[in-house]
């Protein structure tokens, strides 16, 4: 009666007996037995110099596309494009570089794109009038704020404050970008120049921001006047401000230069055991791409090494998420699981960004987002989770760390602010619950900055004993996850509480 009763409880919880402790763990499950050798053939094949950094866009990150596609085809996994019947979604890409010139005039003073002024967005235009000041250049209907509401800015050029009323952040920088364009044009504007003063060196803003990048097609992007951010005098700043007319001035731009370029999603899909619970999904991600070779990567490089291989980042994730598609495979968790490995996440999140917009596997289906992704490790002796705390699954977490010896990492390095820099967060804004899980990281020091994003992320530098472990809890947490009675949900509060509602249909 009592260990009848302790099941009960156990079930109740969301563990059952194969999901419960690590004591009522049945371990002849295949992520048991998972091979070390097979988990380095397939990282030191998707790290190698043979796939040059993994580019979205480039031929190394087709052929890791091929490469994951042909794994889920020999597992068994249903075709995810049922339109095609094929293993792949397309990704709409275009490429962007900076004007060839652009320069801006106000007063007496000209500021030339790559100097002091950073044109990101934009056609070829010609303008000379004023330049204005318009305070944050916000129009928000809902909260009464219009900042063009008593300033004519037609046919002049628009200087703002950085980010959004309220908000300075770096996110908040980010996020203001396509919509401040689209105000400042929609108010008559010729261009719009955000003043810079984020708390990151000039020179790394404009190489990230003023080199070649990748947009989705259809994201609206391609701003119809330029726009872009420029360096000012305070002197400049305060004369502006003061002055109701503004500072005479001018405008140039052979507008940005754009090339359509394709990229794909890689994904499968398996049907759960349970058919009560095999309509649900869970949807397992893990990005693909890298970031080149050469200048491409970012970083330092030298004629002896310019491949920047990401065997951390993220050829770890990817080995991770084809190893719990081989023990799915091979004995099927009860709900179904969607195998989806992402290209573009280097370049803005895109892949994920373009899935989340347009899902193969309904959302309101999709009942959790298991995401693996990471700078690299710093502890093998634990997993690191970004996002613990806020959908109900710590349970199953814990319980697939502890019956492989590891302990977990609660949100390491808040400062970072994980969680809306990896595929997991265009999953939450659509409402589902979604994380990522990472290897053992305490916070970014020095032993994470030796291979974040440098040549030296090579497969041959990786601990392959902490490799095989982590493929074990991250496939052993997304079976329990995969076996709940309930479904995970937002923890009461969380900011994307409200979106899960309204996609799940919990609003009263």
């Amino acid at each position: 009666m009592k260990n009848t009763l302790l099941l009960l409880l156990l079930c109740s919880f969301g563990l059952g007996a194969q999901q419960g402790a690590a004591g009522q763990i049945d371990r002849s499950l295949p992520e048991f037995s998972f091979n070390r050798h097979e988990l380095a053939g397939q990282l030191y094949f998707l790290a190698s110099d043979y796939l040059q950094g993994r580019r979205t866009g480039s031929v190394g990150n087709e052929v890791a596309a091929e490469y994951i596609a042909a794994q889920l085809r020999a597992y068994g996994y249903d075709p995810i494009n049922a339109a095609d019947s094929s293993y792949f979604q397309e990704v709409p890409l275009r490429v962007v570089n900076a004007p060839e010139r652009a320069e801006l005039t106000i007063g007496g003073d000209t500021y030339r794109n790559g100097e002091e002024l950073l044109v990101i967005r934009g056609p070829e235009a010609q303008a000379s009038g004023q330049v204005v000041f318009a305070n944050f250049g916000w129009v928000d209907p809902a909260n009464d704020h219009n900042d063009y509401a008593n300033l004519d800015v037609k046919g002049k050029i628009v200087i703002t404050r950085p980010g959004i009323p309220g908000d300075q952040s770096q996110q908040a920088v980010f996020r203001g970008m396509e919509a401040k364009a689209a105000m400042a044009a929609e108010a008559g504007a010729a261009g719009i120049f955000e003043l810079f003063t984020l708390p990151f060196p000039w020179g790394s803003f404009k190489s990230y921001l003023g080199g070649e990048r990748m947009t989705m097609t259809e994201d609206g992007s391609q701003a119809t006047i330029p726009y872009g951010f420029i360096r000012l005098p305070d002197a400049t700043v305060a004369s502006l401000q003061s002055a109701p007319g503004g500072l005479s001035g001018a405008l140039s731009s052979t507008g940005m230069r754009i090339r359509d370029l394709g990229s794909r999603n890689v994904g499968g899909i398996l049907r759960g055991s349970n058919p009560e619970l095999a309509d649900e999904y869970v949807l397992m991600t893990a990005h693909f791409d890298h970031v080149g070779v050469g200048s491409q990567g970012g970083g330092y490089y030298s004629a002896e090494d310019s491949i920047f291989n990401g065997a951390r980042d993220n050829a770890f994730g990817t080995v991770s998420l084809l190893a719990a598609a081989r023990a799915f495979a091979q004995h099927p968790p009860e709900r179904s699981i969607v195998v989806l490995a992402v290209t573009g996440e280097e370049i803005g999140l895109l892949g994920s960004k373009y899935y989340a917009e347009h899902p193969l596997v309904p959302l309101e289906q999709t009942i959790f987002n298991f995401n693996t992704d990471g700078a690299g490790y710093n502890d093998t002796s634990a997993v690191a989770v970004i996002g613990m705390g806020r959908t109900g699954i710590d349970p199953q977490i814990e319980a697939a760390a502890s019956a492989f010896g590891a302990s977990v990492i609660a949100n390491p390095a808040p400062e970072q602010g994980l969680f809306d820099r990896s595929d997991n967060v265009n999953f939450a804004v659509k409402g589902i619950p979604a994380l990522t899980f990472s290897p053992g990281m305490t916070g970014f020091d020095d032993t994470i900055a030796k291979y974040y994003h440098q040549v030296s992320d090579n497969p041959e530098t990786v601990d392959l004993d902490y490799l095989q472990r982590y493929c074990q809890i991250y496939t052993l947490a997304a079976r329990l996850i995969a076996n709940r009675p309930t479904a995970p949900f937002w923890e009461a509060g969380d900011k994307y509480e409200s979106a899960g509602k309204e996609r799940y249909g919990l609003r009263k």
